[in-house]
C-alpha cells in the first residue's frame, strides 16, 4: 500500500480501491503504487473473495472484482477496458493431481477465489464429465493433495507447485478448449456516480502501469516461473468484445451452478 502517511481523515475523503496482491495484478496497480491519483484514491489489497465482500459492504468503492462476484453485488458496473484475462493457458489457476482426471474422486477448492472455484465446477460437469466430491479447503490443504484427492490452486502458489504434481489441468486452457473463448478472471468495477474524469484518469494510470511490464519483470527476480512469459503471453489485460462475451457466458453457467452446487 503506498499511502503509508495518509491520515484517517484523508482516507475517508478518498475513493477506496481494492485489488489483489498476486503477481498478475502488479501491472494494473503499478502506477497507483507509484503515486498516480494519490490525491483521489486509497489503495488496499486482499484476497479476491474478500474484495467482493468488502465492495458489497460498501467498504470499497472500486475493486478489481472476481467475475463470479458480479452476480451478488448490486449497483456496480464494469468501467474499464482493463482487467485480468487469458486467451489460452493462464499458468496460475490449475487443478493439481497425482492421478488423471478420470480417477479423481475428491477436489479441494481454493479458498482464495470464488471465480476459479465456479469455473472448476463448470469444467467438471460440462467439459470433463467427472463428478468429484468438492471439499472446502483450509490453510495448508496443498500438503493434503494426494492419491485420488486433487486440489485447485491459484495465484503465485500455483507456480511453486508446478514441479510437484504429474497431472496439471490449466483452467483457462480448458475453458478455451470448451468454448473457444478467452477466460476473464477479474474486471475493474465501480459504483454509479463516478465522474468521467475519474474514469479517464484511472484507465490512463492502468495503461501507464502496463507499459512498465519489462521493469516489473526485472524487479521481481522470481525463480518459479518466467514472468515475461506470464505477463506477455499467459495474461491478457485488455477486456474487449470476446472477453465480454466470455463474461456473459460464464455468468450464465454460474447461475446454473448455484442450482446444483
Amino acid at each position: 500500500m503506498w499511502a503509508l502517511h495518509t491520515t484517517f481523515e484523508e482516507m475517508l475523503d478518498k475513493i477506496w480501491v481494492g485489488a489483489v496482491s498476486y503477481l498478475n495484478t502488479k501491472p494494473l496497480v503499478r502506477a497507483f503504487e507509484q503515486g498516480a491519483m494519490a490525491d483521489q484514491i486509497y489503495l488496499v489489497t486482499d484476497y479476491p473473495s474478500k474484495l467482493a465482500d468488502r465492495l458489497k459492504s460498501g467498504e470499497l468503492d472500486v475493486a478489481l472484482l472476481p467475475v463470479a462476484a458480479l452476480e451478488d453485488i448490486e449497483d456496480v458496473h464494469i468501467f474499464s477496458p482493463y482487467g485480468i484475462a487469458s486467451k489460452h493457458k493462464v499458468a496460475s489457476v490449475s487443478l493439481f493431481s497425482q492421478v488423471p482426471l478420470s480417477e479423481i474422486k475428491e477436489i479441494y477448492l481454493d479458498y482464495q477465489s470464488r471465480t476459479s472455484v465456479a469455473l472448476l465446477r463448470i469444467l467438471c460437469k460440462e467439459h470433463w464429465n467427472i463428478q468429484p466430491k468438492f471439499i472446502e479447503a483450509e490453510e495448508g490443504y496443498i500438503n493434503q493433495i494426494e492419491g485420488e484427492r486433487a486440489g485447485l490452486i491459484i495465484g503465485d502458489r500455483a507456480f511453486e507447485c508446478a514441479s510437484k504434481f504429474p497431472h496439471i489441468y490449466d483452467l483457462a486452457e480448458s475453458w478455451k478448449e470448451f468454448k473457444n473463448l478467452p477466460f476473464v478472471f477479474a474486471v475493474w468495477v465501480g459504483r454509479s456516480g463516478m465522474s468521467q474524469q475519474f474514469v479517464e484518469d484511472f484507465n490512463r494510470a492502468c495503461a501507464l502501469g502496463l507499459a512498465q511490464i519489462d521493469d516489473i519483470v526485472a524487479e521481481q527476480n522470481y525463480a518459479h516461473y518466467d514472468l515475461s512469459v506470464y505477463y506477455n503471453e499467459n495474461i491478457s489485460y485488455n477486456i474487449g468484445a470476446a472477453e465480454h462475451k466470455a463474461i456473459e457466458l460464464y455468468r450464465q453457467y454460474v447461475r446454473e451452478i448455484k442450482l446444483y452446487s
